[in-house]
């Protein structure tokens, strides 16, 4: 099959679909990889490392469009790439379809065949492509509210870790699962008093023995989160549901009870985001403010750390990729896990999550098949 990498071209993503490590496992499994001219540079990747790999380098992204039968992405399709993409084709990237219907039109309109990174699944549940981005951008998310939380940055004033016989910031994250894990650990590591809220009782066990007491945690309700995050000096939204759009957990009256210069850092706004207040922004303006509290939204979190993201990425998702590129969607019938990343199919939405939150049929692409 014939591969293709286009530059990401979304405004501050730097990440890139395949590595030259990557590559070359494509390229051993038979196929052609085309790579589009710079699409690595902003990552650390030359054009001549991927060359090296064994990939051709072509001038521009409608070469890569026009060639290629197999689409490898970093975000989501941006309205000149949906355009060019065409029946029989397959795009695998991460989608987010959810909160984005021009971006669903765009891709029923091509005919092509969309396979989500965020929806795929494994044998325990979890959603292995999504994860290593959710470890990044939790991580971040404690990095970027600590600076936000720094007056000539909007905020309080606040030093997140305090120091001796001054208290620390107290974090509230909302979500326990791997971005609201990741950003508890980097919180608490920073010195930062953190509370978790989370409606998996198991899972507050699993965070309860790794952490050792050093962070709280909280069954989720209503009066629970009212009370968390008026007591807290940053606020982290780490909720999901795989597919559908994100809860509206804090809503606008809260912002008027919270403390003056506190900051929301919403990592769900890849799905709409977790606050009623949230609006996707960049790394380039990372911020705005509402009824004196600091929001920090920006929608592709990981593409600040490109060449660790970019390497994560591409080892969670090279074994799906190269199964595709194997068998085209004939591996969709024989993976589940990898069949639940299908979006898109036939000008139809095939996410039972994504059509509900777009108010658009679903189609079972499976039993057409047969």
């Amino acid at each position: 099959m014939r591969v293709g990498v286009p530059k990401e071209i979304k405004p501050g993503e730097y990440r890139v679909g395949l590595t030259p490590t990557a590559v070359r496992e494509y390229v051993t499994h038979g196929h052609e990889v085309l790579v589009q001219a710079g699409a690595g540079s902003g990552a650390g990747y030359t054009d001549g490392a991927f060359k090296r790999a064994g990939a051709r380098i072509v001038s521009g992204a409608e070469e890569v469009f026009a060639e290629a039968e197999l689409i490898v992405k970093v975000k989501e399709p941006q309205a000149a790439e949906w355009k060019r993409l065409r029946e029989g084709q397959i795009l695998f990237t991460y989608l987010h379809l959810a909160p984005d219907p021009d971006q669903a039109e765009g891709l029923l309109a091509s005919g092509a065949t969309a396979i989500a990174y965020e929806t795929v699944t494994d044998a325990a549940g979890g959603l292995p492509l999504l994860a290593p981005m959710s470890e990044v951008a939790g991580r971040i998310a404690v990095f970027s509210a600590g600076e936000t939380l720094l007056k000539h940055n909007g905020g309080m004033g606040l030093l997140l870790c305090g120091v001796p016989g001054v208290p620390p910031a107290r974090i509230c994250v909302l979500g326990g699962g791997v971005v609201g894990l990741n950003a508890a650990r980097m919180a608490a590591g920073l010195g930062a008093e953190v509370v978790v809220l989370e409606r998996s009782i198991p899972r507050m066990r699993v965070l309860d023995d790794m952490f050792l007491g050093r962070i709280l945690t909280r069954y989720s309700t209503l009066d629970a989160v009212e009370e968390e995050v008026l007591k807290a000096d940053v606020v982290i939204g780490a909720v999901l549901t795989a597919g559908a759009a994100a809860p509206k957990l804090v809503k606008r009256e809260h912002l008027s009870k919270m403390k003056r210069g506190s900051v929301l850092v919403d990592v769900s706004i890849d799905q709409g985001g977790c606050f009623e207040t949230s609006r996707p922004t960049t790394h380039a303006e990372p911020t705005y403010v509402v009824d004196g509290v600091v929001h920090y939204c920006v929608a592709n979190m990981p593409g600040a750390a490109p060449r660790t993201s970019s390497e994560a990425l591409v080892h969670a998702t090279l074994t799906f990729g190269l199964a595709l590129a194997d068998r085209g969607l004939e591996a969709l019938k024989t993976d589940r896990h990898l069949a639940k990343g299908l979006n898109v199919w036939a000008g139809k939405i095939t996410h039972p999550a994504v059509a509900q939150a777009l108010a658009r049929p679903f189609a079972d692409p499976f039993g057409a098949w047969g």
